[in-house]
């Protein structure tokens, strides 16, 4: 009887362990309407989404360059959680400056030159600007995305210096062009396709030195925001293909493509076991900011491998070597490599068995431990390491076990169960009061971990910004403290 509850106790003490490796943290609620400093080129589909959010969201709109300085001088008060230009440009200052954390990409617009309706001076070409009946309006280069992008386009093209000279008015955002047209006060204008559509007295007029250039409107999140998960929720309404997506088509936008939305979605990792203790603080700060959870699933990469191929879908793949990520390359085409692992022996402290080199765990009477490799990507190496070096038959007699993970391997030598393991470096990091580890110097001991998204999964967009927390600096030093070196350097 004993004994029966002594294993009802275990079972019960196992399931509450593989829960809390699987079962989300629930994310914190966060009061506060939330703040947003968005271009004011693309305001309609941002107000119509902030009112149908069903949460208080205060708009600041502006040329994107202005929100950008305006955002800066608001980080010491915290004020504001999330940044909307019109261009990705100027995401891409705001990371560099160290400003923002997530990114959600939510649409697409292209600048066009714009006259009022029927084209009254038949202008067709940015050399008709130059006439001397013509008025033209420019959005400021210096604060919007558009007017960035038309004199960067009109400099390649030879085109910017004539049309500077005639002076062309310029306005603080393409509103006020598209404003200043409608009024009859100039004759044409530089503005957004999409502002085109929104303004009736408009049309385009198709020119060459603009084919091809592209803004895509990214919603940024602060590294300050008081209220990070609301406001992610906010940039995925906004960019969800059932929400947010069909109010910038009907705006004249064209939709990144977002995740359908959830208020709080829940996405599904398959990772191989040696990276638990490298990114479960990343899963956790994650689904805390994102409002999310992330089902983790945890195991050798062997068995990770079979339970995709029999059917199971995961929303990504952290894999332990480049090798069981290749056996799913249909479902991972794009993965990225993030850290690399090294083979060590680990030995009881104080190495009473004098194990100096892989040749050693060939001394009689060894009782050794090595992953499985049909199991896990440590039992591959591993089988790759002693075939190279010769030594898998010598060695071969002193194996005694053969496990799906590093960790299990530590365990038995924790209990005294064997002399030697072959392991990962990074299942050292946990032991070094009862273990030794001896490195194994060699280019085959390697493994490259890369980690997937399923491109197919409905909820890509949520898992890819996930793959940018692994690979990001806060995720470099937490593989770096157990063991791990970063792929990168």
């Amino acid at each position: 009887m004993k004994k029966w509850l002594a294993f009802l106790a275990s079972i019960v003490a196992f399931s509450w362990v593989a829960w809390r490796l699987v079962s989300p943290s629930a994310p914190a609620e966060e009061g506060g309407a939330i703040m947003v400093y968005c271009a004011a080129g693309i305001r309609p589909p941002v107000e119509t989404g902030a009112k149908s959010f069903g949460r208080s969201v205060e708009l600041s709109y502006g040329g994107s360059q202005t929100l950008l300085a305006t955002a800066e001088l608001s980080r010491k008060s915290g004020k504001g959680d999330l940044y909307i230009p019109a261009d990705e440009s100027y995401i891409q200052i705001a990371r560099a400056k160290g400003l923002l954390a997530e990114s959600v990409p939510l649409a697409r617009m292209r600048p066009v030159l714009a006259v009022r309706k029927g084209n009254p001076k038949g202008i067709r070409s940015v050399a008709d600007l130059s006439k001397t009946d013509v008025k033209v309006s420019f959005p400021s280069a210096e604060a919007t995305a558009s007017g960035k992008l038309v004199k960067a386009a009109l400099e390649k093209a030879g085109r910017w210096a004539e049309l500077d000279a005639r002076k062309p008015v310029s306005k603080p955002t393409v509103n006020d062009v598209a404003n200043d047209l409608k009024l009859g006060v100039v004759d044409a204008g530089f503005v957004w396709d999409a502002t085109v559509r929104q303004y009736p007295e408009l049309e385009a007029v198709k020119v060459p030195e603009l084919e091809g250039v592209t803004a895509t409107i990214t919603a940024g999140v602060f590294k300050w925001s008081a209220r990070p998960a609301a406001a992610l929720r906010f940039a995925r309404w906004l960019a969800s293909s059932d929400r947010g997506g069909p109010e910038f088509a009907k705006e004249g936008y064209e939709p990144a493509g977002g995740d359908a939305y959830e208020e709080t979605p829940t996405i599904l990792m398959f990772g191989g076991a040696m990276l638990r203790p490298a990114i479960e603080p990343t899963i956790q700060a994650f689904e805390r900011r994102e409002g999310c959870q992330v089902t983790r699933v945890y195991n050798g990469c062997g068995i990770l491998v079979g339970q995709m191929k029999a059917g199971t879908r995961p929303d990504l793949y952290f894999a332990c070597d480049q090798s069981f990520m290749a056996e799913v390359k249909d479902r991972f085409p794009a993965p990225r490599d993030v850290s690399i692992n090294q083979l060590v022996i680990l030995v009881q402290k104080g190495n009473p068995k004098g194990i100096a080199a892989l040749k050693d765990l060939a001394k009689p009477g060894l009782r050794v431990g090595i992953g499985n490799e049909k199991q896990c990507a440590l039992g591959v190496i591993t089988q790759e390491t002693l075939l190279q070096t010769k030594l898998r038959e010598p060695v071969e007699k002193n194996i005694v076990t053969r496990l799906p993970t590093g960790d299990l391997l530590v365990n038995q030598m924790r209990a005294g169960a064997l002399d030697a393991v072959v392991a990962y470096l990074s299942n050292a990091a946990g032991s070094v009061d009862a273990l030794d580890a001896i490195k194994v110097d060699l280019p085959c001991a390697m493994a490259t971990q890369p980690v997937g998204v399923d491109p197919s999964s409905p909820r890509r967009q949520i898992a890819s910004r996930l793959v940018d927390a692994f690979l990001s600096e806060e995720s470099k030093a937490t593989f770096k403290s157990e063991g791990f070196r970063w792929k990168q350097e």
